[in-house]
């Protein structure tokens, strides 16, 4: 009979932490896509324009920034559960926040606590799974399977609610979060402060380390600003009608689901660093089909291509990490946090060329940073074959 822990090489002991972990990455990936949902409801609710709605989608990742990077400190202070739920607690905050006031200010607050919520989250599994699973490419690829999952149900909950009131959907899945929290606080998960191990430098030096984590920038430049700005995008420019284009981040999701379940099988058997340029080309490849193409369906079949081959790059880039930075909460901070910078300048590069170019213009900006990303994902295969 199938295991999960056997088939990811996991202890029995440390089971029942993962599958809290798991389900912890399904409940901030809920979270993440359901502020690009409900951002157009929110915008007309308090007439924010494009080059605001930007900063608010660059906000949340600043403070997911803030977060990965304190993630990989605080444990270190006061241990990694209490960690974990304090700065986790700051998406319930900031789901709360945004419900009540249209005050730009706040509202900066809010989407920020949010991010950094997120960045713990996202830390903090990252690390759990790199130490706890022997076959650390499947087990990364399915931990981000589960962000997926949450990812793809989030949408279809703001459609259902929005006709109420969209600030239902946040009370939703703050809720859900609260619970998370909760159920992190009563695992076997550290509380103990940890120690800085001998040797243990506080900036990597290794090239592959920083080109690893910059294919990762460039990456996250277009991730952040895709789940971002889609749903307006299609809205906006009139491909679909409204529940269409929140639907479609939904189909999205379900394939980087599916591609991430495929990856999870496929990465142990195959060369990761040619997957992953595979997949980059893919992903470049279907999102400029996204943009140029007129007919719908062509649009949505490039849309749902674009989930598929964008599904393993991030999860299977990190995987290439040498185990002394994926078992280290610094170095996966420092990763993920640098990496982060570029999911918190593109949303806001986006929305303000949209402002003066339409929103047809702010959105083709992406494909530039995803022509970066491949050509570091040609040199990342260089070096690798220079190396064996």
């Amino acid at each position: 009979m199938f295991s999960l822990g056997n088939f990811l090489g996991v202890e029995k002991e440390n089971r029942s932490l993962l599958y809290r972990i798991y389900f912890a990455f399904f409940a901030s990936g809920a979270m993440s896509t359901l502020l690009g949902a409900i951002l157009p409801e929110m915008g007309e609710s308090y007439g924010l324009d494009y080059a605001f709605r930007g900063i608010l989608l660059s906000a949340h990742q600043i403070g997911n920034l803030v977060s990965v990077i304190a993630a990989g400190f605080i444990p270190y202070l006061i241990g990694r559960k209490k960690s974990t739920f304090i700065l986790g607690m700051c998406i319930v905050l900031g789901l709360l926040l945004m419900t009540v006031t249209g005050n730009p200010i706040l509202l900066f607050i809010a989407f920020a606590l949010t991010g950094i919520g997120r960045g713990t989250m996202s830390n903090i599994t990252n690390v759990v799974v790199g130490e706890t699973a022997s076959n650390k490419a499947a087990g990364l690829n399915l931990l981000h399977a589960s962000f997926a999952v949450g990812a793809f149900i989030s949408p279809f909950v703001a459609i259902a609610v929005i006709p109420s009131s969209w600030r239902f959907a946040p009370w939703i899945f703050a809720s859900l979060m609260f619970i998370t929290l909760l159920l992190i606080v009563l695992s076997t998960l550290s509380s103990a402060r940890m120690k800085k191990e001998k040797g243990e430098s506080a900036i990597p030096r290794s090239p592959q380390f920083w080109l690893n984590t910059f294919i990762m920038f460039f990456y996250l430049c277009g991730e952040a600003s895709l789940m971002g700005w889609l749903v307006t995008y299609f809205q906006d420019a009139g491909i679909f009608p409204d529940a269409v284009s929140t639907a479609m981040q939904s189909f999205l999701w379900i394939m980087i689901l599916i591609g991430r379940l495929a990856c999870a099988v496929v990465s142990p058997r195959v060369n990761k660093n040619v997957l992953i340029l595979i997949l980059g080309i893919m992903m470049t490849s279907f999102f400029v089909l996204m943009i140029t193409a007129a007919n719908p369906v062509v649009i949505a079949v490039a849309v749902l291509l674009v989930g598929v081959s964008m599904s393993g790059i991030y999860p299977t880039t990190l995987s290439t990490m040498e185990q002394r930075y994926n078992s280290s909460t610094v170095a996966t901070g420092l990763c993920i946090g640098t990496a982060t910078v570029g999911a918190i300048i593109m949303p806001s590069v986006v929305g303000t060329v949209a402002e003066k170019a339409g929103i047809e213009g702010g959105i083709a900006t992406i494909s530039l940073a995803l022509a970066v990303m491949v050509i570091l994902m040609v040199i990342k295969v260089i070096t690798a074959r220079k190396k064996a």
